[in-house]
């Protein structure tokens, strides 16, 4: 788990990859389904149709060992929409260009090709990611 448990409770958009919370989390799953209640958005990127992932709002199912494409393509519709803070990226970062080029090959329908998570699909999860004001991510 990348949050704690108080950023869990204040995030408008939850990213889970990898973790079946609710069998080996179910403490912080229950926290999770609290604030998709009160509006946040559960995206769930995982394989396995686990419990969690029957109550996202988006499921994505890859194909296993595919998570860097999917990871790519996301950050490659991010990037290609402008969807990021370019201000915090130009003052903060280094490499944004050497990224810009890698995740650039990885449109959506090439990711579709190599993981099988629908192309709209993908697209979906990465302006609902981008959009949000309070991300947390579990894995």
């Amino acid at each position: 788990m990348t949050n704690s448990i108080r950023e869990i409770r204040q995030a408008d958009c939850i990213l889970i990859t990898g973790s079946n919370t609710t069998e080996t989390h179910p403490l912080i799953a229950m926290r999770v389904m609290r604030a998709q209640k009160r509006g946040a958005k559960v995206i769930v990127v995982d394989p396995r149709g686990v419990q969690i992932a029957r109550i996202a709002d988006i499921h994505l199912s890859q194909r296993s060992g595919t998570d860097v494409a999917w990871l790519n393509g996301m950050l490659h519709v991010i990037v290609a929409e402008g969807l990021y803070d370019q201000d915090f990226v130009a003052e903060r970062t280094e490499g944004f260009e050497e990224l810009k080029a890698v995740v650039a090959e990885f449109t959506p329908e090439r990711v579709e090709t190599i993981t099988g998570i629908p192309a709209s699909d993908l697209v979906r999860a990465a302006r609902v990611y981008a959009g949000a004001k309070n991300a947390a991510i579990l894995y």
